[in-house]
C-alpha cells in the first residue's frame, strides 16, 4: 500500500482496533467489594433490626458451615481442572464422615479421624478414576453410582461397628473427639469487640461482630481447611505439575504430544479430589457436629459443586461461593424467619445494582428489564411481610444456589475438555 493510501478516509478502518480492557479481579477490587458488602449488611441490620446478620455467632456458624462446602468445591476443582467431572463428591463426603468419626473414635485422636476421612474419600475417588479414566464410563453415571454406594456402605458399616459401641446406634456413632479450638484472648483486655458489638452502632458494631466471629472458638481443622485454598492455587497455577494437570483438562491430546502422562495426572487429580471431599466429611462429624449421623452431609457435596461453578473453576471464587452458601445456611438455622426476611432487602439492593450494570455497562436492555422486574418482586415481598415461613427458610441455601448460578452463568468458562472421553494415542 502506498503512503498516499494511508491518508484516505478509509485508512482508519484498516487500522487494528485497540482491544477492550478486560475487567480484572485484584486485591483492591476484592477489598472494596468486601467493604461494600459489610456496609450493605449493616444497613439491612439497622433497618430491619435483624442483629444476626453480622453477629459473632452467625459469622462463627457461617465458617463452620462453609468449610465442608468449600472443601467439596476444592475437590471438584482438582478433578475438573484435569478433565474429570466429579459429581460423586457427595458420596466421597459421605465416606469421609463415617471414616472421620471411626478413625477418631478408634485411635482416640481427632487428627487420626481427619486422616481416615481423607483416605475414605480418596477410596471413593479411586473408584471414580478407575471407572472414568481407565474404563471410559460416563462421568455423571459413575458419580451418581458412587454417591449411592457411599450411602449403602456407610449404613452397613454403622450397623457392624457403631451399633456395637456404647452410645452408638445403627445410624449414628458415639461422641467423637474434636480438634482443638483457638481464640484471640480479647477478654484479657476487656473484650472490646463484645462491648462494641452490643452497642448496635451502625457499621462499627457490625465490624466488631464480624471480627469477633472470625477470631473466637476457631477449630484448628478450620484453619487447615482455609490454608488448603491458597495451597491449591499455588500447586495448580504456579508449578509445572499444575500446568501439566490443567493441560489434561484443556487439551489432553496436546498434553500427550508434549510427553504428559494424561492418565497419571487424571488419577492424581481425582484422588486428591476425593481426599478433600473426605476431609470435608470428617469436618462435619468432628467440628460441625459432635458425632457421625446418617444423612449428615445434607447435599453439601452438590452445593460444593455449585460453589465451584460459581467461582468459575478458580480457588478464590469457589471460596467466596462457599462462604455465601454457608452464611445463608447459618442464618436459616439460627433465626430463620427474621434473618432471611432481612436478607430480602440485601437481595433487592444487589439485584438493582445488577440491573443498572446490565443496562449501563453491558447495554443489555432485555436482561436489565428482567432483573428489574425480579428486583421489584423481591422488594414487594419484603415490604408486605414481617417474617419468612419456616418452610421457605429451610431451603434458603438451595434457593441461593440457583439464584447465584443463574446470575453467574454468563461469565463461566469451564475447562475445554472437561467430561470429554480420552484414549491414549487418539490424536495420532
Amino acid at each position: 500500500m502506498s503512503q498516499g493510501a494511508l491518508t484516505t478516509p478509509e485508512a482508519p478502518f484498516l487500522e487494528p482496533k485497540t482491544p477492550a480492557r478486560r475487567f480484572r479481579v485484584t486485591w483492591r477490587v476484592l477489598l472494596l467489594a468486601l467493604g461494600a458488602l459489610v456496609l450493605l449488611l449493616s444497613f439491612a441490620r439497622t433497618v430491619t433490626g435483624a442483629v444476626d446478620l453480622t453477629s459473632a455467632g452467625a459469622i462463627n456458624a457461617s465458617i463452620a458451615l462453609a468449610i465442608p462446602i468449600g472443601l467439596a468445591a476444592l475437590g471438584g476443582l482438582w478433578a475438573e481442572r484435569a478433565g474429570v467431572v466429579n459429581i460423586g463428591l457427595e458420596g466421597m463426603m459421605i465416606l469421609g464422615t463415617w471414616c472421620g468419626a471411626w478413625g477418631a473414635i478408634q485411635f482416640g485422636n481427632p487428627w487420626a479421624g481427619v486422616l481416615a476421612g481423607a483416605i475414605g474419600g480418596a477410596l471413593g475417588g479411586l473408584l471414580h478414576a478407575i471407572a472414568t479414566v481407565t474404563f471410559g464410563v460416563d462421568h455423571i453415571i459413575s458419580g451418581v453410582a458412587i454417591t449411592i454406594l457411599g450411602q449403602g456402605v456407610t449404613q452397613f458399616l454403622s450397623k457392624v461397628t457403631f451399633a456395637q459401641m456404647p452410645g452408638g446406634g445403627d445410624s449414628q456413632s458415639p461422641p467423637v473427639p474434636k480438634p482443638e479450638v483457638v481464640s484471640v484472648p480479647w477478654d484479657q483486655i476487656g473484650d472490646p469487640l463484645r462491648t462494641l458489638e452490643a452497642k448496635q452502632w451502625f457499621l462499627l458494631s457490625d465490624v466488631a461482630g464480624i471480627l469477633r466471629g472470625l477470631t473466637t472458638n476457631v477449630s484448628l481443622l478450620t484453619i487447615l481447611a482455609i490454608l488448603l485454598v491458597p495451597l491449591s492455587y499455588y500447586l495448580l497455577w504456579r508449578t509445572a505439575f499444575g500446568l501439566r494437570l490443567r493441560s489434561c483438562g484443556e487439551s489432553p491430546v496436546a498434553a500427550e504430544s508434549l510427553g504428559v502422562n494424561v492418565y497419571t495426572y487424571k488419577y492424581i487429580a481425582v484422588l486428591v479430589s476425593g481426599a478433600l471431599a473426605g476431609i470435608g466429611g470428617a469436618f462435619l462429624a468432628q467440628v460441625a457436629a459432635s458425632a457421625y449421623r446418617e444423612g449428615q452431609t445434607g447435599g453439601r457435596g452438590f452445593i460444593g459443586l455449585a460453589a465451584m461453578i460459581f467461582g468459575n473453576w478458580r480457588p478464590g471464587g469457589l471460596a467466596g461461593g462457599a462462604v455465601l452458601f454457608g452464611y445463608t445456611d447459618a442464618l436459616q438455622l439460627r433465626r430463620g424467619g427474621e434473618s432471611v426476611h432481612a436478607l430480602l432487602l440485601v437481595v433487592t439492593i444487589l439485584l438493582a445494582a445488577v440491573a443498572v450494570y446490565q443496562l449501563v455497562r453491558q447495554n443489555r436492555a432485555r436482561a436489565a428489564l428482567i432483573t428489574g422486574v425480579a428486583t421489584v418482586a423481591v422488594f414487594v415481598v419484603f415490604a408486605l411481610t414481617d417474617t419468612v415461613p419456616s418452610e421457605f427458610t429451610s431451603v434458603t441455601p438451595h434457593i441461593t444456589t440457583l439464584l447465584v448460578l443463574s446470575l453467574a452463568a454468563q461469565r463461566l468458562r469451564p475447562p475445554a475438555a472437561v467430561g470429554a472421553p480420552y484414549r491414549r494415542g487418539q490424536g495420532k
